[in-house]
C-alpha cells in the first residue's frame, strides 16, 4: 500500500480532488431531500418525498452528476495505474489494492445494514417499513458493484487507451448506442442493463482522455463541446428518445448519460484553474481530503444514516410535515443540518475501515490474477443479490457474505501454486483493527 499511497501523492490534481468531494456531497444532498417520512390516515409513511415534485425532471439537470463521478475515477485511476506500473505493479496487483480498499468499509457498511433490518425486524416494525427500509439501503449499493467491475478492467482498459483512443472510445460507445436501439426498438427494458458496462467504461474512458492530456486546449472549443452535448441532450430528450428525468436514465444507464458525462466533462475542464485554486484554500483543502480519504465510507454509510434519521422522526408521532409542503420546504435546511452532521460523525466512527492501512495489508503484494479477478465477480454477484432482494435478512446475509469472500480472495496470499485460500476470519480480523 505504500507505493499505492506514493503514487497517489505524486499525481494528485486538486482540481479533480475537490470536484469528487463535491459530487459525493451532491449525492448525500440529494438522498437526503428524497426522505419523505410523515403520518398518514393509515398510520407512519416512509416515501421519496420528491415524487410528484413537477420541478424534478430540471432538477437531476443539476445532482446527477453520476457521470462527471466516473470521468473522475477514470482520471484517478488513469493515473494511479500508470505510476504503479511504471514501478512494477502487475495488473492484478493493482485490482487487488482497489479491491482491499473498496471492499473493507463495503463489508463493514453492508454488515451494519443487514444487523439493523434484523433488528427492525425482532422489534415487530411493520414489514412494510421494514421492506421500503431494506429498498432505499440497496439502491445505492449498484455504484459498489460497477466501480469494482470497472476498476478491474482498468489496465486493459488503459492499455487500449494508449494503443488507439479514438477507436476504444468509438466502440464502446457504438456498443452503448446498439444497447439503446435494441432496447426502443424491442421493447424490452431488461436490454438496457447491459448499458451497465458500456456507458460506465465509456464515461471512464473520457477520463483517461483528461489524464492523457487529450482534451482541446482552446477554451472555446471545450465551451462548443460543452453546448454541443448538452444540446445534443436536449434534443434527444425532446423527442422521447431519453427522459427529462436524468435520474429515471440511470435505471437502465443510457447514451443519456453518456452525453451528459461529455458535457460536465467540458465544464470541469474550464472551471478547473479555478478549482485548483479554491483547492489551495486551507478549510476547502482540508474539507476536500478528509471527504475523499473517506469516500466509500461516506456512500456506503449516508443511507442508513438516513433511514435511522427517519425512524426517529416517526417515533416523534404526529406533526410532520407533509413532503412538497410550504413546511417541508421550510425545515430542509435545518433537515440537512442534521444530516450533515450525522454522517460526519459515522464516518468518523467508522471511516477508519477505509483509511487505516494495516501492517498485514501494506505486505499484500502478491494477488495473483485468480484472486484479483474472482474478487470482482464475487463483488459483482453479491451486489446484484442485494439489488435483487432490497436487502431483505436473507438477501443481506448471503449477499454480505459473497462481497466478504472477495476481500477474503485479496486479502490472503496465495498458496504454493498461486492460489489463494480464503478465509472469512481473516476478513473478520481485519475489519476489526
Amino acid at each position: 500500500m505504500r507505493s499505492e499511497q506514493t503514487a497517489l501523492s505524486r499525481t494528485r490534481d486538486g482540481a479533480v480532488d475537490l470536484a469528487r468531494a463535491w459530487c459525493l456531497t451532491l449525492v448525500v444532498v440529494l438522498h437526503a431531500l428524497m426522505v419523505g417520512v410523515w403520518i398518514g390516515t393509515d398510520g407512519p409513511v416512509l416515501q421519496n418525498a420528491l415524487e410528484g415534485w413537477a420541478g424534478f425532471a430540471p432538477f437531476t439537470w443539476l445532482v446527477q452528476i453520476m457521470p462527471l463521478f466516473f470521468v473522475l475515477g477514470g482520471f484517478s485511476a488513469f493515473t494511479q495505474w500508470t505510476a504503479l506500473r511504471d514501478r512494477g505493479t502487475t495488473a492484478s496487483e493493482y485490482v487487488g489494492m482497489r479491491m482491499r480498499r473498496l471492499l473493507r468499509p463495503a463489508v463493514a457498511a453492508i454488515g451494519a445494514m443487514v444487523v439493523v433490518l434484523a433488528v427492525l425486524s425482532i422489534l415487530h416494525v411493520p414489514a412494510d417499513i421494514v421492506a421500503v427500509a431494506g429498498f432505499r439501503l440497496s439502491q445505492p449499493l449498484w455504484f459498489l458493484g460497477m466501480y469494482a467491475l470497472t476498476t478491474s478492467l482498468v489496465p486493459l482498459m488503459v492499455s487500449a487507451h494508449r494503443r488507439a483512443p479514438i477507436a476504444t472510445v468509438c466502440a464502446i460507445g457504438l456498443a452503448a448506442v446498439g444497447v439503446d436501439i435494441a432496447r426502443a426498438s424491442t421493447g424490452v427494458a431488461a436490454v438496457g442493463y447491459l448499458n451497465l458496462g458500456f456507458v460506465w467504461l465509456l464515461v471512464q474512458q473520457l477520463g483517461f482522455w483528461l489524464a492523457d492530456g487529450r482534451m482541446p486546449r482552446s477554451r472555446m472549443r471545450l465551451w462548443m463541446l460543452a453546448a454541443g452535448a448538452f444540446g445534443s441532450l436536449a434534443i434527444l430528450c425532446s423527442t422521447g428518445a431519453y427522459s427529462f428525468d436524468l435520474l429515471a436514465d440511470l435505471n437502465p444507464p443510457c447514451g443519456a448519460l453518456v452525453l451528459l458525462g461529455v458535457g460536465q466533462l467540458a465544464l470541469f475542464d474550464l472551471a478547473r484553474p479555478t478549482l485548483r485554486s479554491l483547492h489551495a484554500v486551507r478549510i476547502v483543502n482540508r474539507v476536500s481530503t478528509w471527504i475523499n480519504a473517506r469516500a466509500m465510507t461516506i456512500y456506503l454509510w449516508h443511507m442508513l444514516v438516513l433511514v435511522l434519521l427517519a425512524g426517529t422522526l416517526l417515533l416523534t408521532g404526529d406533526g410532520l410535515p407533509v413532503p412538497l409542503d410550504a413546511a417541508w420546504w421550510t425545515t430542509r435546511p435545518i433537515w440537512l443540518a442534521c444530516v450533515t452532521a450525522a454522517v460526519a460523525l459515522v464516518t468518523r466512527a467508522v471511516g477508519r475501515w477505509e483509511v487505516k492501512q494495516t501492517p498485514a495489508l501494506n505486505a499484500e503484494r502478491s494477488t495473483g490474477p485468480l484472486a484479483a479477478y474472482m474478487s470482482t465477480v464475487l463483488t459483482t454477484s453479491g451486489v446484484v443479490i442485494l439489488l435483487a432482494t432490497g436487502i431483505t435478512v436473507v438477501g443481506g446475509v448471503v449477499g454480505l457474505a459473497s462481497i466478504a469472500a472477495a476481500l477474503a480472495m485479496v486479502t490472503r496470499r496465495p498458496d504454493a501454486n498461486g492460489i489463494p485460500v480464503p478465509r472469512l476470519s481473516s476478513v473478520a480480523a481485519s475489519a476489526a483493527e
